[in-house]
This record gives C-alpha cells, structure tokens and sequence, in this order.
C-alpha cells in the first residue's frame, strides 16, 4: 500500500451548504477545527464516523449533469440506506434532486453531485 484515502473533497459553488446538505445525510460535525485545514469561505470540512469530506468553493462552478458526457459528472458516491424511497424523500426535502429511479435511485446534491441511494444489505 502506497498511501490511504485522507478525505474526499467535492467542488461547489457555497461551501456550508453542501457541508451541511451531507451533514443531515451523514451526521457528523461541520467545521471541527482540524490542523490539516484552514477553514474559510472558500472551504469547509464534515467530520463523520466514516471519515472527512471537504468543500472547495469553485468560481464559475459547473455542475455535472449525469449522464451527459459532455458534463461529466468527476465522482459519485454510493450510500447504502435502509428505505430507498424513505431516504430520497427526506433528501429531496434538503435540495437533492432525482436523477433516475431503478433498483436503486441515483440523485443529485444542491451542488449538482450525483450519487445512488442503495438498499441495504
């Protein structure tokens, strides 16, 4: 092994706001004062159980839109839930959008990320 994943950093135009979009998703504090980060408006942190994810403010952000290739969507995560529709319900009413609906839903973050919602196992 060569080295281990630190944190996760996703682009977007307003970095509380997604923070605190996969806060309610995930749990976790937002901005925990941590050494490796200075914490501004251009970026932001969210400490969970599972790890960090950080916000990076982006002029001029474009948001991908999945599945055109022209606006590719850069990464995905997949979340695994125990009520898939239970789940997007709660996210829509934060800003997720639906993107495509199947044996599992795909959707989008207010910053436009794409993500699938997957029943657990």
């Amino acid at each position: 092994m060569i080295a281990k994943v630190q944190t996760l950093v996703l682009d977007c135009p307003d970095v509380l706001e997604l923070a605190r979009f996969y806060q309610a998703l995930l749990g976790g504090e937002v901005n925990r004062p941590d050494r490796r980060w200075s914490l501004n408006d251009d970026w932001a942190t969210l400490h969970t159980d599972g790890g960090v994810l950080c916000f990076q403010r982006v002029k001029d952000y474009l948001a991908p839109r999945w599945p055109d290739p022209a606006y590719p969507q850069q990464f995905h995560l997949d979340f695994e839930v125990e009520d898939v529709s239970e789940a997007a319900a709660k996210l829509r009413e934060l800003g997720a959008t639906v993107l495509h609906e199947d044996r599992w839903i795909v959707m989008a973050d207010p910053a436009g990320h794409p993500f699938c919602l997957l029943r657990a196992h």
